[in-house]
This record gives structure tokens, C-alpha cells and sequence, in this order.
């Protein structure tokens, strides 16, 4: 008589309390938010080499409601606090992506990706792509042109570093272009899996009618995360974020079987990061993919002028 074998448990992430601090890596499960300062946390783990992936937005210093906004002087050292004990814990074959925007001192942007280059620099990490993050929504500005992207900076620990762009792919424009001379000519010129996603990426940010949207006010996306995740590391190896937030990058990890540890300082947001990541160990979460295609906004009844029969407000 043949058995059938029950399926294995789904797995689920555990949120860890300060005062259960652990030295041992292992007691920390494969998907895990500390609920706590990063700096406790990281001081907590042994001072070796863990990480496969460390992606995060930090805190901008922006005056949001869950930060309190510091002069730039002291928020540069904050960061570099925290990366002084990231750095370290990343593998030789492993990668940094920190996502930041611009610090604005009375009305003069200072862009953060320059400010902080220093930091990466002194630990001798290799900068390898200024990826674009091209949000397309936002606040109007009057005195400057409307900021409509921020920066992600992608560092490799060494030169032995791991990078697969056939996994993130994206469909080419024209994939029935062929070679016109040559010895290749007549076969098709571009690559059969699409081509290389490049370095300025258009992603929605996390907006009211966002299908990831909670009540973060300053939420990652993970399709963003996603297309870090799957270009620089393999499955079952470990991602990293110090700012978790309400878990996005835990999300894009757990939907591709990597692991996750991070780290949220506010209770509420920690939970609702354990919810999403066990949503997306369930194979249930709702989340926009990095290769989604853009809305088409010209197909909206809004971008139709109507004619009303009155005349135009400047006329």
C-alpha cells in the first residue's frame, strides 16, 4: 500500500525581541525581523561575514512622522555608525544597495548619495552601478523642478562579486531585429531572453492606490527589491535590512526562496512585516512585479480634454 507524504510545513517569520538577543545566528530562523535599534541587533551577531545581500532605504532625514529630522552633519555619522557594523558581516562575493534621495536645507537640495560616498569608499567597497529609480509620482514643487527619482547605490565587497542579468531581463523593444551584414546576418541581434533592465528603472513608488500600499508613508516597493534580489543572489542565501520597515525586502525574499533577517525599531510596522512576509512564504502576497508593464495613461479618461462649452481659464 503506498503512503502519501504530507507536504512540509510553510514556513513563518518570527519577529525577535531585544531581550532575546542571540549570538548564535541559527536561533534567528531563516526569515526574521528584529524588533529593536540595528545597532543592537548588529552588535548582537558575531562580527564575521553573513550576509549575501544587504538592500535598504534608511530614514532620509526628511522630517517624515517616524523620523525625527537631524542636522545633515549628525545624521552622515548615524549612517556611517551603521555600516561600520554592516560592512563587515557582508560576504567577500556579496553586494550593498542603499537607496537614498536628497537631504533639502532651506529650500537647496544635497543630494545623499554623494555625501555618504566617503563612508563606502574608507571600507574599500567597489561601486558598481548609480541605478535611477525613476518613481514618476509625486509632490509638485514651485521653486524647482518636481523631484521625480532617487538613487540606489550598488557596491560589491570584491571583484568576485555575483551578478545574473539573465534573471532580470526585460522585454526588448524591437526583438525581431536581425543583423543586416556581416557573418551574423539575417539571425536575430538582440538576446532571446530580453535585454539588460540598464540603470535607470521606472517603478511606481507605493502610493494610495498602490496594490502594496499600508500605512508605512514611506514604503519600498518590493518590485524594486525584487529585480536586487534576484540579479545578486542565489536561493537560500541571506538578505539583509537594517530599516525593514513594514518588510519589503523580506517580501521580494521570501517570493524567490531567500532568506531575510531584519531589523524594525517601531512595534507596529515590525508586525505588519511578519505579515507580509508570511503572506508571501503562503504564496498569497499582493505585490507589482519588477517587469510589470507600465500603466498607459493615454488610455485614461482623464488625459481627454472634455469640451465643456467654457472658456479656458487663462483665455
Amino acid at each position: 500500500m503506498s503512503m502519501t507524504k504530507n507536504p512540509p510545513p510553510i514556513p513563518k517569520a518570527l519577529i525577535v525581541k531585544p531581550s532575546k538577543a542571540t549570538k548564535e545566528p541559527a536561533e534567528l530562523g531563516d526569515h526574521a525581523i528584529w524588533q529593536g535599534d540595528a545597532e543592537d541587533m548588529l552588535c548582537a551577531l558575531p562580527n564575521k561575514p553573513l550576509f549575501d545581500l544587504v538592500v535598504s532605504s534608511p530614514p532620509y532625514n526628511i522630517g517624515k512622522s517616524y523620523e525625527k529630522k537631524a542636522p545633515l552633519d549628525d545624521y552622515l555619522k548615524w549612517q556611517e555608525r551603521i555600516l561600520d557594523l554592516i560592512i563587515p558581516r557582508i560576504k567577500d562575493t556579496g553586494s550593498l544597495c542603499w537607496q537614498v534621495g536628497n537631504f533639502v536645507d532651506n529650500g537647496q537640495i544635497v543630494p545623499l548619495d554623494i555625501e555618504m560616498a566617503p563612508i563606502f569608499k574608507k571600507h574599500g567597497l567597489k561601486l558598481r552601478n548609480r541605478i535611477i529609480w525613476h518613481f514618476g509620482h509625486g509632490l509638485h514643487n514651485k521653486h524647482r523642478f518636481s523631484g521625480r527619482y532617487e538613487v540606489v547605490m550598488w557596491y560589491s565587497k570584491t571583484d568576485s562579486y555575483q551578478f545574473d542579468v539573465d534573471a532580470v531581463r526585460i522585454p526588448s523593444k524591437y526583438p525581431g531585429k536581425r543583423h543586416f551584414k556581416g557573418p551574423n546576418k539575417g539571425k536575430l541581434s538582440g538576446n532571446p531572453l530580453g535585454k539588460n533592465p540598464e540603470d535607470v528603472w521606472t517603478i511606481p513608488n507605493v502610493k494610495s492606490n498602490h496594490v502594496e500600499k499600508t500605512d508605512h508613508p514611506c514604503q519600498f516597493p518590493v518590485g524594486l527589491i525584487e529585480r536586487l534580489v534576484l540579479s545578486l543572489t542565489k536561493p537560500g542565501q541571506l538578505v539583509f535590512d537594517p530599516f525593514a520597515g513594514v518588510g519589503s525586502a523580506g517580501v521580494a525574499a521570501a517570493l524567490h526562496d531567500r532568506r531575510f533577517w531584519g531589523c524594525e525599531l517601531l512595534p507596529h510596522y515590525a508586525k505588519q512585516g511578519r505579515q507580509r512576509i508570511d503572506e508571501a512564504l503562503r504564496g498569497v502576497a499582493r505585490y507589482r512585479p519588477h517587469d510589470k508593464e507600465l500603466y498607459d495613461h493615454t488610455k485614461s479618461k482623464l488625459s481627454q480634454i472634455v469640451d465643456t462649452g467654457l472658456e479656458d481659464a487663462g483665455g
